[in-house]
């Protein structure tokens, strides 16, 4: 953690909706003039997309079937580490792009599936901001939550995280509901020990429940919107939050214990415009005084 460096980040799985959280963060930079150093957990991925597939028929020719992106092996972790580590010293660090389409292929000149090559950071941000799967990684030897100022869990239940999953993967990328079963049940031994514990070091968790049945995820035709949605908001630490304020802006929504806010999905972007706004401007005030 830094008081002149700041760092940011937002975990969750794959089809957990931390793209959309982004965006709202994002609006909350653009508002309020703040300069954000953005790096993405996929960049972090030890192997590329065609060596991943090669690494993972490996695995299962000895035998393992569980070998993922959810897990420390498939990752970076201690150069993450490092790199949150560089940057609240000096705030600058090491920084690349993995490519996802032929969209960001055009724009940076790399094949998808590929990463660019490291590059420094320019310097004179505000703050870094990180969103994937492991910014609030940490175990006997790496500790990346130990680095972060301010950490954001995203966390449908499950059913709800699966549909979006199978949503994105069918409808966006045009895999078989079989291929992203496969995945999701590949994934699922890292999903427990590598990503479930992570929401136990957050400072909030977002949790979206939906008030429709999801009962079978793998029938469902559409993913439940945010009106048919409440969101579960937990604060590790409840101090210096301000309930009676959050209430009286988000209406319908209540309290269900000391430090869990319930509102209607409709109101979740809201809902972190007021509950984010204040935290990065004291992160800010904070750096400003260090400085």
């Amino acid at each position: 953690m830094s008081a002149k460096h700041p760092i940011i980040a937002i975990t969750g799985s794959s089809g957990a909706g931390t793209t959309t959280v982004m965006r709202s963060f994002q609006h909350i930079f653009r508002r309020e003039r703040i300069q954000a150093q953005i790096i993405e957990g996929d960049s972090f991925h030890r192997y590329n997309r065609a060596e991943m597939r090669e690494e993972m028929k490996r695995r299962e020719q000895e035998g393992s079937a569980t070998f993922s992106h959810f897990g420390p092996e498939a990752n970076l972790l201690e150069e993450l580490e490092g790199v949150f580590r560089a940057y609240g010293a000096t705030g600058v660090g090491k920084a690349r792009k993995y490519i996802h389409d032929d969209g960001e292929a055009a724009q940076f000149g790399v094949p998808p599936g590929q990463f660019t090559e490291w590059k420094d950071m320019p310097a004179g941000s505000d703050l870094l901001f990180y969103e994937g799967l492991h910014g609030g990684y940490a175990d006997a030897r790496i500790d990346v939550a130990s680095q972060v100022d301010l950490l954001v869990g995203v966390v449908p239940i499950i059913n709800l995280e699966w549909i979006q999953k199978l949503h994105r993967d069918q409808v966006q990328r045009g895999y078989s509901q079989e291929a992203v079963m496969d995945t999701i049940l590949r994934r699922m031994p890292d999903y427990v020990h590598h990503i479930t514990p992570q929401f136990s070091r957050t400072h909030v968790n977002f949790q979206r429940v939906p008030t429709v049945d999801t009962s079978n995820p793998f029938i469902a035709k559409d993913i439940p919107s945010l009106d048919e949605s409440m969101v579960v908001i937990r604060f590790a630490d409840p101090h210096g939050i301000d309930f009676p304020y959050l209430l009286s802006m988000l209406h319908d929504s209540w309290m269900t214990r000391p430090n869990t806010l319930v509102v209607p999905g409709g109101k979740m972007g809201l809902a972190m415009q007021l509950i984010f706004t204040p935290m990065i401007l004291r992160l800010m005030d904070i750096k400003r005084r260090a400085g």
